[in-house]
């Protein structure tokens, strides 16, 4: 479990040969590209780094009602021209339907009107057609104008009536603004809607058409990537007087391999160690067992290069915090199933196969905590029995399981600023997490102790808290003290850091959320099985199917909050609490210019 170290490699060639170069190091893949080019002052003219083009068209065919029968055989497949007529069938029916609904709204607004074509300019001696909406209660007032008009058609609300004037009526002695009708009569616009829904109609056979190509466009993918990963390449690297220059951080172990390709293309290669303005990507790198926490890492964010790496921790304290949450055996065998289930699908991938064994570890850590407790969908093992013998906590006992999520919160905690303490090196450097770490035991055994002042734990955790809050206020900065001015401001850092005591009490007590919230799944499960209970005994009979639709619906409702709010609280826990005290910065992953196509 550790970030990789990384070389900043600088490849240099002949521009002759940039497209085969940048072919051979996506073949290669081994390098992260660093842009030397600046962006583009137009980006989206700029080629896309992924096959935004080819996962457009294949969302658009899945879309189809009713698809085609899949062509398996790629004989006649041409990837670019498959996508390049789905995306033209999508735009066509989208400037389609935006001229139907144009042409409905404008039927239905001059359907009052009645279809009628303008008579030409001459034939009115210089007269016009002036169309007005007036509301009913308004007509009165149409009378008084001085111009002669036609009632056109009337309804519940509105009258709609014709004026013939030399130029439009003022819009102060007109009630209402003038209706705009236009010049296409409303037996065109019609024509020209039927024609409309019949393009629409061969769009959309069209589209069903296109289907059949679904199949090949996913198995395709991987190359329509390769290929848009190689285009945006090209926008990334230097070509001028007759030489190219491309840079990319190199893993360390890889720095072999880019040596021999250099060699053996005649490149000049220089690798050399970050510089301290530089930004390496991070390129995280964890045993097979646990490289799912690597993934629960990422989904949050990314560590600084320089800081470390909390896969690991962060794989096991998630299987414990969602194991405290769902805290019941019976709901993680149903898992289990599930898990069977799609567990050779979950195969087909990488990214399958790690998330596979996160869950084994998940479900295995549940089962171990659900039996622990005596959890079997609510219902506590018989006194008598061997599964009664291997419960050893009380959901219920309230004391104790508040203590245990408080020991392992602290323990949590204890572990992020030990990591930053190890990482700082030799003392004094390593002072204030160490101080934090004393601080936090201190606390721990202080409350252990229950405030007995003759206790042992009570004594060492007062000597333990004291001792850590003074190195925190000791070395909080690094001001050298050559002047009472120094003194006073080291002095003031030293209280700003102790301020954080609030924030580490607070986050200590978050850690309750793994008692609560494994009590209220508890008590639900319960809760339902005593409802069904008492719909058995109050209606005999139908009341035993009732009973056990109440069963089945409260307990997939329970499994479902259950797993819900294990994933939130369970990882909310490790990137907030865990988070706040063991990463500092945020960086960027590293993303290796390779290959996706596999060929066989």
């Amino acid at each position: 479990m550790s970030i990789l170290s990384l070389y900043k490699a600088t490849l240099c060639g002949l521009s002759a040969d940039k497209d085969r170069l940048l072919r051979d190091l996506q073949s290669l893949g081994c390098l992260h590209l660093i842009a030397l080019q600046p962006p583009a002052k137009t980006p989206e003219a700029a080629p896309p780094q992924h096959a935004e083009d080819a996962y457009k068209a294949l969302r658009y065919l899945d879309d189809v009602r009713r698809p085609r029968r899949q062509v398996t055989a790629e004989a006649d497949f041409d990837f670019e021209q498959v996508v390049n007529k789905a995306l033209s069938n999508m735009q066509r029916l989208r400037r389609t339907e935006e001229q139907r609904d144009f042409l409905l709204k404008r039927i239905q607004e001059l359907a009052p009107w009645g279809s009628f074509v303008f008579p030409p300019a001459d034939a009115m001696a210089g007269q016009h057609l002036w169309f007005y909406q007036i509301p009913g209660q308004q007509m009165a007032d149409i009378g008084e104008l001085g111009y002669p008009w036609q009632l056109v058609h009337k309804d519940t609300r509105y009258a709609y009536i014709a004026i013939i004037a030399e130029e439009e009526p003022p819009a102060e002695v007109m009630p209402v603004p003038r209706t705009h009708t236009g010049a296409v009569s409303l037996d065109a616009l019609r024509r020209e809607l039927y024609d409309v829904e019949v393009t629409l109609e061969e769009i959309a056979a069209e589209h069903e058409s296109l289907s059949r190509w679904t199949y090949l466009l996913r198995r395709n993918l991987a190359r329509a990537e390769d290929q848009a990963a190689l285009k945006h390449a090209h926008t990334q690297i230097v070509d001028d007087d007759g030489v190219c220059l491309l840079q990319g951080w190199l893993p360390q172990r890889d720095l072999g391999k880019l040596e021999q390709f250099a060699d053996e293309r005649g490149l000049v290669l220089t690798a050399e160690e970050p510089a301290p303005d530089d930004t390496p990507p991070t390129l995280m790198d964890n045993p097979a067992a646990v490289s799912g926490g690597q993934d629960l890492v990422s989904f949050y964010q990314t560590p600084a290069y320089t800081s470390w790496d909390p896969s690991g921790i962060v794989f096991f304290s998630f299987a414990l915090f969602f194991a405290m949450i769902l805290a019941d055996a019976g709901y993680t065998l149903v898992l289990g199933g599930l898990l069977a289930y799609f567990w050779k699908r979950m195969g087909s991938s990488e990214t399958g196969i790690r998330l596979r064994r996160l869950s084994v570890t998940v479900l295995g850590t549940s089962l171990v905590y659900g039996v622990l407790v005596g959890g079997y969908f609510g219902v506590a093992p018989p006194a008598d029995s061997w599964l009664a013998g291997l419960q050893l906590l009380d959901l219920n006992d309230f004391d104790s399981m508040m203590r245990l999520s408080i020991i392992i919160g602290c323990l949590h905690l204890t572990t992020a600023n030990a990591m930053i303490a190890y990482r700082a090196g030799g003392f004094p450097a390593n002072a204030q997490p160490l101080g934090w770490i004393s601080a936090i035991v201190g606390g721990l055994l202080l409350w252990l102790g229950n405030g007995d002042g003759v206790s042992i734990a009570f004594s060492l955790g007062v000597v333990m808290l004291i001792t850590g809050l003074g190195l925190v206020f000791g070395f909080a900065s690094q001001r050298a003290m050559d002047s009472p001015k120094t003194v006073l401001l080291r002095g003031l850092d030293g209280l700003r850091a102790l301020t954080r005591v609030t924030t580490l009490f607070g986050d200590v007590l978050s850690y309750l959320r793994l008692f609560a919230l494994g009590l209220a799944s508890s008590s639900l499960a319960m809760t339902f099985n005593q409802l069904a209970t008492q719909v058995q005994e109050a209606m005999p009979g139908p009341g035993l199917l009732l009973a056990i639709i109440v069963l089945l619906v409260g307990h997939v409702i329970n499994l479902a909050l259950g797993i819900v709010s294990g994933f939130v609280h369970g990882l909310r826990l490790n990137f907030i609490e865990f988070f706040n005290w063991g990463i500092s910065e945020e960086g960027h992953p590293f993303r290796a210019f390779a290959k996706k196509e596999i060929k066989p």
